[in-house]
């Protein structure tokens, strides 16, 4: 077991928790388009379901987004993953993992699950062609044994995708 998912497992604070239920209701009464929450009774685990957006070459696909929150959250950044199969794009492995550096480095307690699916879908949309990332195969294979994208030295030097 990762260090990541030892931590992943730790109860949500009082805060996270309260953060999480109301950004939760927001959700609820106004979800940002293309995306729809699939409802469980796990508040620190959401499944997101990505409908690409017309006009690009994700239309009409529908993807899967796992978002684990951490103890915590909003402090410390969700793990989002696409669950596989994961869109062919440049900045998205095979594995799901998502190089993209508001979920790391860039990082601020002032985003919310909404804003970080507008700005995966707004990823996906501004792709020019449907291709794994170059070190797609190396980068998997590092990545067996459970190790979670956040132990992961990203390199964040493109940003026209």
């Amino acid at each position: 077991m990762t260090s990541a998912s030892a931590s992943s497992r730790k109860a949500l604070s009082k805060i996270a928790t309260n953060r999480l239920q109301k950004e939760l209701m927001e959700w609820q009464v106004n979800p940002p388009t293309g995306f729809k929450h699939k409802v469980t009774d796990n508040l620190q685990r959401w499944v997101i379901e990505v409908h690409g957006a017309p006009g690009t070459l994700y239309s009409n696909e529908v993807f899967q987004l796992q978002v684990d929150f951490p103890e915590h959250y909003p402090m410390e950044a969700p793990q989002v993953i696409f669950v596989p199969p994961a869109p062919l794009h440049p900045h998205i492995y095979s594995n799901g993992h998502i190089c993209l550096d508001i979920l790391y480095d860039s990082w601020s307690p002032a985003m919310t699950v909404s804003s970080v699916c507008i700005s995966i879908l707004s990823m996906l949309s501004s792709s020019p062609a449907k291709q794994r990332p170059a070190d797609d195969e190396r980068y998997v294979k590092n990545c067996r044994n459970g190790r979670s994208p956040k132990e992961t030295r990203w390199w964040f030097h493109d940003d026209k995708v």
